[in-house]
């Protein structure tokens, strides 16, 4: 028997059920217990507990007029929905809904691309297109134009953009939901509502200009629970003439403040696409004793002590990989003009050429690319930093992202990474870290994320990753930062934290909800926002 949500009567549940079947067809509607438990979160911390958060049911439509059958049959009933678009979102909850017992509406067989336009650069997609897909249709319609996509190629772009999913190429095109260009929403009540020029009927420019006219309202539906996208349109990456990859080596902890302020320039001017940060001084770890000794000491070392450790053995204290795309001359000048500007300016940088290619690439070439995603291509290879090996003999089943936002300034990174470092050391997770390199997907932000480790077998790390998942977003709060994603569970913890004036925008994002959702059956708890009949006794 299904868990219902809460409020719902066995009654009012059967009777939706079969209106969905109505509407979807018998074999589109899952309520076993076999099926049900496929939208299970893979990496859930409260894994097999009371706490897990579970689906109902789920339905899926093939066509629009079947999502507005599904939403007006689930406002009939009271019955709370929550849109997926593939269900892999791995890390932040992936297919299970924020509120237990929600019928989960399983978009992937709307999986048509229904346009993609490389003279004008941009491609039309329902939410069950992946990655994957569009790329061989550009592949096999010889198309002169790029996908950015995140790591797993598996995910939708509808879905990933609309959580705010980011990739690796120019920042006009890592931020999915920035390069987004129109879409097409079914509300609450059962509408259909396009935003930007498709509100014109037969609008000649919906996916070119993504204003329209009058209130933008887009990002509502990001990260938001106003309605369940239908289509979407993108803006794609002109195919370059070549790629070459650069990388930077500077010796002292503190040239990252001056380092970082160089690559800004760089990158905000155009000359690079996404900048990539590390460590050497940190790799060196796994092999120097005295080095872990250093880093392991009460209160942490001091950067002179780090300084002549690194000197003391020839191993910079940060390096940067730099990538430039376009013309194959405009390329070579590019690499050259950003060597001679750091290097007149941070004593001991060195630099080393990386790879370099001519497009298009020829299937051979293709596969032997190290870093596929810089050029486009989707891949699967990210799960392979979870796996088994010498450095990992016995791996998690999976990870929560904290991924919090911080400044993109060199001196924001060495404040965050003792900040952080601490709380990790203190719950006793080998994550994180003085060495810890930020995440470069955003433009004008950093990322310090980490995947707080989560087992379906040992209950005390769940417990130890979610205590510390808590503390973190504290510690951020405190900073001044705050998480741009959240898994399930911590979304609530994660909007509290965002409290400007006694939580004014989450108190504007509930009387929307309350007036576009009465009944609050979309995605009830996405980002943090409740229906009224749902937010029990907070007051803030």
């Amino acid at each position: 028997m299904a868990t219902l949500p809460a409020g719902v009567s066995a009654a009012d549940f059967n009777a939706a059920i079969t209106k969905f079947k109505a509407a979807v067809g018998e074999k589109n509607v899952f309520t076993s217990d076999d099926d049900v438990a496929l939208y299970r979160d893979a990496y859930s911390p409260m894994w097999g507990t009371p706490q897990e958060l579970l689906a109902s049911a789920a339905v899926a439509p093939d066509t629009v007029e079947q999502v507005q059958a599904i939403v007006r049959a689930a406002n009939e009933h009271k019955i709370p929905l929550y849109p997926i678009s593939t269900g892999k979102n791995v890390g932040y909850g992936g297919s299970a809904p924020n509120l237990h017992g929600s019928v989960v509406v399983d978009l992937k067989r709307m999986n048509r691309i229904l346009e993609v336009d490389d003279r004008r650069g941009f491609a039309l997609v329902e939410p069950g297109v992946a990655y994957f897909d569009l790329y061989r249709h550009i592949q096999e319609k010889k198309l002169k134009v790029w996908i950015d996509c995140p790591d797993p190629g598996w995910g939708s772009l509808i879905g990933n953009s609309l959580d705010h999913g980011v990739g690796y190429t120019f920042g006009a095109f890592r931020d999915h939901f920035g390069s987004h260009c129109g879409m097409e929403v079914v509300l609450p009540n059962g509408e259909v509502m396009r935003t930007g020029m498709g509100a014109l009927p037969g609008a000649k420019s919906w996916q070119d200009y993504k204003y329209g006219f009058g209130p933008y309202v887009d990002g509502l539906f990001g990260q938001g629970n106003y309605g369940i996208v239908t289509k979407m349109g993108f803006w794609l990456m002109p195919e370059p003439e070549a790629y070459q990859s650069g990388y930077v080596s500077v010796p002292k902890r503190r040239d990252i403040i001056s380092l970082v302020d160089h690559v800004n320039y760089l990158e905000h001017i155009g000359l690079i696409g996404q900048p990539n940060y590390s460590s050497p001084l940190g790799r060196a770890q796994r092999n120097e004793p005295d080095l872990r000794a250093i880093v392991g000491k009460a209160g942490g070392p001091s950067d002179d002590e780090l300084d002549r450790f690194g000197a003391s053995k020839g191993i910079p204290s940060w390096e940067v990989q730099l990538q430039f795309y376009g013309p194959a001359k405009t390329v070579a000048a590019n690499w050259e003009y950003a060597r001679e500007r750091i290097g007149a300016s941070i004593p001991g940088s060195t630099f080393r050429d990386g790879h370099s290619y001519r497009f298009p690439l020829t299937a051979e070439q293709q596969a032997a690319v190290e870093h596929k995603v810089a050029l486009g291509i989707p891949a699967m290879s990210i799960f392979s930093i979870g796996a088994r090996s010498e450095l990992n003999p016995s791996p998690t089943d999976g990870h929560l992202w904290f991924a919090p936002i911080i400044p993109k300034t060199g001196e924001a990174i060495l404040e965050s990474q003792r900040a952080f470092a601490k709380v990790y050391q203190e719950f006793g997770l080998n994550v994180g870290g003085i060495f810890q390199t930020p995440a470069t997907w955003i433009y004008r932000a950093f990322v310090m994320i980490v995947g707080l480790p989560v087992s379906r077998s040992n209950k005390e790390i769940n417990a130890k990753s979610m205590a510390a998942f808590k503390r973190v977003v504290e510690v951020a709060a405190e900073n001044g930062w705050a998480e741009y994603r959240s898994p399930p569970a911590f979304a609530d913890l994660v909007a509290d934290s965002y409290s400007y004036n006694d939580h004014a925008l989450r108190r504007f994002s509930e009387q929307l909800k309350d007036a576009v959702d009465p009944n609050g059956i979309i995605a009830a708890g996405r980002g943090g926002i409740w229906p009224k009949h749902l937010r029990g006794g907070r007051k803030a």
